[in-house]
């Protein structure tokens, strides 16, 4: 395998690295390490926005192949991430666990 067919490869096993990890920060998929569906939006932020600088940095290098899959990447999780939010924002906070004891505020 020449250098630039190795480059192709390593830079879309990178895109998808970085893809997962932020889906896995949305909750859209579960975390391998706990198999649970966790959520962990600004981690998903950060995720989303080194592959935007990568992408920016990487720009004028990039073959139209690499440009297409940043770009549908980027846009997929970009909406997703913009969904999970707006999801984030409707749902009421959650109660506090039957584990904790609840105080309740004295009465006079």
């Amino acid at each position: 395998m020449d250098n630039t067919k190795k480059d192709e490869l390593l830079l879309i096993q990178l895109i998808l690295m970085f893809q997962t990890a932020a889906l896995q920060h949305m909750g859209k998929l579960k975390n391998p390490i706990s198999d649970k569906i966790e959520q962990d939006l600004p981690q998903a932020q950060i995720s989303i926005d080194i592959l935007d600088m990568l992408h920016n940095k990487m720009k004028t290098n990039l073959t139209p192949e690499e440009e297409r899959m940043f770009t549908t990447v980027l846009q997929e999780l970009k909406l997703n991430y913009v969904d999970e939010v707006g999801k984030a924002q409707k749902s009421p906070p959650e109660p506090p666990s039957s584990d904790q004891p609840q105080t309740s505020a004295p009465t006079s």
